[in-house]
Parts: structure tokens; sequence; C-alpha cells
């Protein structure tokens, strides 16, 4: 069905929301920007894409000092 799974995409940001979250932000950019950080994908849709990355470890969550916590992706190319 999909790949990667969802239990090792949880091994690597062990929060479904966060997972979400950080997918759909990088969906986002890799849809506006067409900017790849990996050679080569299974996926041709741009939240497997995106999954994708963050399994091979490209995108990490970063977590925010504030008090409300807010996931940022962490890896991706600065425009």
């Amino acid at each position: 069905m999909l790949y990667p799974s969802i239990d090792k995409l949880m091994n690597v940001i062990d929060s479904k929301y966060s997972l979400v979250t950080i997918a759909a932000k990088r969906a986002r950019q890799l849809q506006e920007d067409n900017n790849p950080q990996l050679d080569k994908y299974r996926s041709h849709k741009f939240v497997g894409k995106s999954l994708e990355e963050i399994y091979n470890g490209v995108l990490t969550m970063k977590e925010s000092a504030d008090d409300e916590s807010e996931d940022e992706i962490k890896g991706e190319p600065t425009s």
C-alpha cells in the first residue's frame, strides 16, 4: 500500500500528528518549488515523496522551545 509503511515512519517520528504535519508542509514545498532531496523516489505523488524523505532521514522534526510546541521541518533547502 504505502512506502514506507506507517510502522517504519513511526520509528523515525513517534507522533502521528507530527508526521502528518511535517509531511504535508514538505509536500506543499515540493509542489511549489520542485526541489527534490532524494535522487530517486518510489512515489509519484508529493505526499509520498515527503514521507520517503522523512524515512530516509533527509527531514527531521525540530521542536521549538516555546510553551506551544510547533513542528518545523529541518533539512529542507532554503529559498
